[in-house]
């Protein structure tokens, strides 16, 4: 950790109001190479970091920490921030700060998700940008696909997987005040048959991809019939048909 983070530790206590005119001429000088200049220059901003971690808090790390973070993305607005722009520094820090602590937060989530898979959802998104602004509305799954190269499947998957997960104290269900938590759910499926679970698994393994994806967001995820037509891109009677016949071929196999 540098000098310069390390000097941000305590609250802000730089009372004095800077230009624009200032703070441009402290980031020349800090561009170039003046060490001190920078320090002051990210002490007068330490209540812009601050409010970008109050967003942040509560999801499993310490505020202190995601300051720490923070301040890594106020360095590099300072060192990256260009003088031609007619933008005030805060503009343009805020981002950057943004996304550093993002970023921290993905790389350093309770469940690791592999490179490949965070790839892919970066290309996803982008692919989602890029759809919605020539189709004017949000694409479905398989536009994604297509415009991508991939199957409808490998779309969903790499947007599971970079999901925050969920608490297992979480409330699914509420009834008269008497909750039931995932907890109780996870509790309640120790005592089922393991035996069927794997005869499913084996089942789903001989459906095509599209009928797996149907069923994965059908009862995996408990979307219903209109949700997965909108994301499929096509009627909700089609999504109805092809459950029933998906169902049908299920209890042929279990028989």
């Amino acid at each position: 950790m540098s000098s310069a983070i390390n000097s941000t530790r305590v609250t802000n206590n730089c009372k004095t109001k800077l230009t624009n005119e200032q703070v441009k001429e402290m980031i020349k000088a800090a561009q170039q190479g003046d060490n001190s200049t920078r320090s002051t220059l990210v002490n007068h901003n330490l209540r812009l970091v601050w409010s970008v971690v109050q967003r942040f808090l509560g999801r499993g790390h310490e505020a202190e920490d995601l300051f720490q973070v923070g301040c890594i993305g106020l360095l590099k607005a300072v060192d990256k921030f260009d003088l031609s722009f007619d933008v005030k520094f805060s503009t343009y820090a805020v981002p950057m700060i943004l996304g550093e602590i993002q970023r921290f937060l993905r790389d350093d989530g309770l469940v690791k998700v592999s490179r490949s898979l965070k790839e892919q959802s970066s290309k996803i998104r982008s692919a989602i940008e890029t759809l919605t602004k020539t189709k004017n509305r949000t694409p479905t799954i398989h536009e994604v696909a297509v415009y991508l190269g991939v199957d409808d499947e490998e779309v969903v998957l790499a947007q599971e997987a970079n999901r925050m997960p969920g608490s297992i104290d979480e409330t699914v269900y509420e009834h008269e005040g008497d909750p039931i938590t995932l907890l109780d759910q996870l509790a309640d499926d120790i005592n089922k048959d393991w035996f069927d679970k794997f005869t499913i698994q084996e089942i789903l393994k001989k459906l095509t991809a599209r009928q797996r994806l149907i069923v994965y967001l059908r009862y995996f995820k408990d979307h219903t019939q209109s949700e997965v037509a909108n994301r499929l891109g096509v009627s909700q009677v089609q999504i109805s048909r092809l459950e029933k016949k998906i169902l049908k071929l299920v209890k042929v196999e279990l028989n």
